[in-house]
């Protein structure tokens, strides 16, 4: 029998799949990740014209959190203007495959719309 990603009893945050949650969770972080997998290296300025709906504060702070949790890496330039670069670091990499499946069970499911009833 299979063991569940989730027992019984325990709380979720204990678990494999709430700690994964607690990393990739939030409106933008899954956003992030997908830009920085695409283009590599991108300057926050970047990443703010990328996503375009962020706040440049809540970018600072999603950042902070990504590179805190070990997904992203952040590069300072000593020079003026300040430089800063944001990449993937391994561990970041290693999530790309979940988000792409995702990715894909959501165009498998978007035209299923099961949140609306009709009365």
């Amino acid at each position: 029998m299979k063991e569940t990603c989730v027992p019984t009893g325990i709380s979720v945050k204990a678990t494999g799949f709430g700690h994964t949650l607690s990393l990739i969770g939030g409106k933008y972080k899954m956003i992030i990740l997908y830009w920085l997998s695409e283009n590599k290296i991108m300057r926050h300025n970047e990443l703010k014209r990328s996503i375009g709906t962020i706040p440049f504060k809540t970018l600072s702070i999603m950042l902070k959190e990504l590179e805190q949790d070990g997904l992203i890496v952040r590069k300072e330039y000593p020079q003026v203007p300040p430089k800063v670069e944001y990449s993937l670091s391994d561990r970041g990499h290693s999530l790309i495959p979940i988000l792409d499946m995702m990715c894909e069970w959501g165009e498998q499911n978007a035209d299923l719309d099961l949140c609306t009833t009709e009365e």
